[in-house]
């Protein structure tokens, strides 16, 4: 028992390049398995946590984009457009947009008179 233990751990040495493609290969066929057996629900549940956690990665972005912006210019206010903002930060408007709500609920944004305007508080 332990001499063919042995034999298996040195093979490994021995042919660790082949070891690793099987590992890799392993992994690949495991979550291919579990996302075609992945329910339509679970699907929907998925996508929505990954669009939550980017939309709060984005609120994060747009609130650190305007604290560097406030360290630049302290003595103003920092107030950003939705079209500029999208573009800073390579993302769709309406996704900017939605997450500046986001920060609106939080009271970390105001909306500023001009439409499609944003004060960011910091």
């Amino acid at each position: 028992m332990m001499n063919s233990l042995t034999r298996g751990f040195s093979w490994v040495a021995l042919h660790w390049r082949t070891s690793a493609v099987i590992a890799c290969a392993a992994v690949a066929i495991a979550v291919t398995t579990r996302r075609c057996l992945e329910t339509d629900e679970a699907r929907v549940q998925r996508d929505q946590r990954n669009r939550k956690r980017e939309l709060r990665a984005l609120a994060d972005k747009i609130s650190t984009y305007g604290r560097r912006v406030h360290q630049l210019y302290p003595t103003g206010d920092v107030v950003v457009s939705e079209r500029d903002l999208a573009e800073q930060l390579r993302k769709r408007p309406d996704t900017v947009a939605t997450a500046l709500n986001l920060l609106l609920g939080e009271q970390r944004v105001q909306k500023a008179p001009l439409n499609g305007y944003w004060k960011l508080n910091v």
